[in-house]
Formats: structure tokens, sequence, C-alpha cells
């Protein structure tokens, strides 16, 4: 690196790095200004994109309870436009389960697939997989509804996870899965979300020691 002995000396080397380099500083210098709108202009421009899909969700849903057909159309061309976006998933929520009040189940599975895939958080994907894996036991695809549960879900959500487990196993007849299921659904403090899991393991019981009992009751006939 040189040593400059005098000021005129410095002056002069700077004045010769301007003129080698000025107009490149000046383009950078710009560049970076430029830069800098640029993205406080898309951060706006994202921002109020984000508020035009907010307002279009809240008469969405406003419209639901008034107009059937209107809501089921507008929110299907909503999912449509708003492919990436967070409100597509609340919108699928809404829609299956206006879908479902007609018993529409294929929509409604469509529906919540589309709740699954693109969920923000972990919390609706939980509870959109819970939705379909309960209408898939209604259909008895039981396979599909424990392949359903069978995704990464948060761990609050377990005690649901598993009675829903609980009843596509015990309508498969698959009783020592299904009470496993119910058990861990109590130990995962169940009950107090869904009183009538100890019902269902209560009644699972007396299924399990009916034929027992049918047998003993038969033998002295047969002796």
């Amino acid at each position: 690196m040189e040593i400059y002995q005098t000021e005129e000396q410095q002056v002069e080397a700077i004045k010769s790095y301007w003129q080698q380099n000025g107009n490149t500083i000046i383009a950078g210098i710009a560049l970076g200004f430029a830069g800098f709108i640029g993205f406080n202009l898309y951060q706006d421009n994202k921002f109020d994109e984000e508020l035009a899909v907010s307002d279009s969700y809240q008469t969405l849903i406003e419209q639901s309870g008034k107009d059937a057909k209107a809501f089921t159309a507008n929110a299907e061309k909503f999912i449509s436009e708003n492919g990436n976006n967070s409100y597509v998933a609340l919108t699928a929520l809404a829609l299956a389960k206006e879908s479902a009040t007609h018993k529409d189940w294929p929509q409604v599975q469509k529906q919540l697939a589309t709740a699954i895939e693109s969920a923000p958080t972990d919390g609706i994907k939980a509870i959109a997989s819970l939705r379909l894996a309960r209408v898939q036991v209604q259909l008895e695809q039981y396979s599909d509804a424990l392949a359903t549960l069978n995704n990464d879900l948060p761990e609050s959500f377990t005690a649901a996870i598993e009675e829903v487990k609980g009843d596509a196993y015990l309508q498969q007849g698959k009783n020592d899965l299904a009470r496993n299921a119910y058990l861990a659904a109590i130990a995962a403090d169940g009950i107090a979300t869904s009183p009538s899991l100890q019902i269902k393991l209560d009644d699972l019981a007396q299924v399990t020691t009916l034929p027992v009992a049918e047998v003993v009751a038969a033998e002295p006939a047969a002796k």
C-alpha cells in the first residue's frame, strides 16, 4: 500500500481514483438506492395484495350463511386464484363444511385435501387431517383414514388422532388395536374433549368379553 507524504499527494490520489472509478461508484449507489426503493415498493404492494385477499376472504365467509350456491362458486374461484395464500386453507375448510351439509362427500374430501396441502400452520393441517380421516372412516375407507393420520401432526392433537384411529380399527374388527388406540387417547387426556371416549372403550370391553360368556353358558347344555 502506497504511503503519501503530503496532503497534496493525497488529494491528487483521491482525484485520480475518482476519475478512474467514479462512474462505477455512482452506478453502484444508484442501483442500491433503486433497489431500496424497489424493495419498499414491493413490500407495499405485497401488503396491499394481502389486504385485498383478506377482504375477499371476509366477504366469502359472510356470504356462506346467506347464499350457499354463490358461496360455493366464489369459494372455488378464490381457491383457484390464490393457490399460495394462507387464506386458501381456511376457505377450503369452510367449503368442505358447506359440502358436508349436502352430503357431497367427494367434494368434502377434495376440499379437505386442499386445506391440508395449503395449510399455513401445523395446527390447521391437523384439523383438516382429522376431519378428512373422520369422513374416510364414515365412508369405510379405513386404510385411507389411517394413512391420513400417520402424517407428522402436532403432539397436542394426539388424543383426537388416536380416537379416530380407534374408530377405524374397531370398524375393521381389529379390537385389540382399537383398544390400544382408545387407551392412548385417554392417556393424552382425550376424555376432557371427548367424553364419549370412555364409553367407546367400555363398549369395546363388553364386545370382547361377550363371546366368552356365551361359551361358558353353553357348556352345561352341551354336557
